[in-house]
């Protein structure tokens, strides 16, 4: 039997976009409110995938979600990357100037923060979830409180939108990973991106010498970043994606840096998408 898939938010979130584009638009999803959650029903057996959101092109990575995927052992199986339209939705017959709060996850409220300077009557309200809220707006008939979210929570919870494609920066981009508990499915046919997580000592050169390797066996590095280990202070986890046309070079990259760094893993292999 097919399990559904975990998302982090609800319906008409985009994590639930990201799935039915991913997977199929009928696709059934489990419901979390919390990354950690998500990670809990996968861990338990009551999903196989997650969708989990890792790096916007405007904020930034998600560092918390690189953590997780390594102290669970998870396995990254495909990337999806979602243009993200950040959209002004209340209930029908409201206008701008009606609303006096808009209430919306912290980082959708950071992306179109200039959209609202010029609206200094409307108070920012961060909230736990962009869908959730423009959900409670619609069956709780509440007026004077506007959501940002997406085109899919104004059809799925009939709310209208006001304004379209709010967001400072148009181009706004976030790359989604799907996981696994394990990948015992990994066909080297199309394979041409990896995840890899790796320790090095806070020594001249450490780093410099890595990314010498991947430089010689033809790799591109395409994400790097860093973690401090909490416990051990001037120590680094770092955490890299790399593409590459041979598969071949790839494994023997994957092999040196094995024997030069500490606690080498490969966090998952998969296609690139952004050919």
């Amino acid at each position: 039997m097919k399990k559904p898939i975990a998302i982090q938010g609800i319906k008409g979130s985009f994590h639930h976009q990201v799935a039915q584009q991913y997977f199929s638009i009928n696709a059934e999803v489990v419901e979390c409110m919390s990354f950690d959650s998500a990670v809990d029903t996968l861990l338990q057996g009551d999903t196989d995938n997650i969708v989990m959101a890792l790096e916007n092109s405007i904020a930034g990575s998600i560092i918390p979600n690189y953590a997780l995927i390594d102290n669970y052992n998870l396995s990254i199986v495909g990337e999806y990357y979602l243009d993200i339209q950040h959209n002004f939705l209340a209930l029908t017959g409201q206008t701008i100037a009606s609303i006096l709060e808009v209430h919306s996850h912290p980082m959708a409220l950071l992306q179109c923060k200039d959209f609202f300077k010029n609206l200094p009557h409307i108070k920012l309200v961060e909230a736990e979830d962009t869908a959730d809220v423009a959900k409670q707006i619609a069956k709780q008939g509440i007026k004077g409180i506007a959501a940002i979210a997406s085109k899919n929570a104004a059809e799925l919870y009939g709310l209208n939108v006001l304004a379209e494609s709010i967001q400072t920066i148009k181009h706004n981009e976030t790359r989604f990973v799907i996981v696994k508990r394990k990948n015992d499915e990994i066909e080297r046919k199309g394979l041409n991106k990896s995840s890899l997580k790796f320790e090095l000592n806070h020594k001249r050169g450490s780093l410099a010498t890595i990314l010498n390797v991947v430089s010689d066996c033809k790799l591109n590095l395409t994400k790097i970043q860093s973690l401090p280990k909490i416990e051990t202070p001037w120590k680094y986890a770092f955490f890299v994606d790399v593409t590459f046309k041979d598969y071949k070079d790839y494994k023997k990259a994957s092999s040196i840096i094995q024997l030069m760094a500490e606690n080498y893993k490969v966090l998952g292999e998969y296609k690139n998408t952004r050919l």
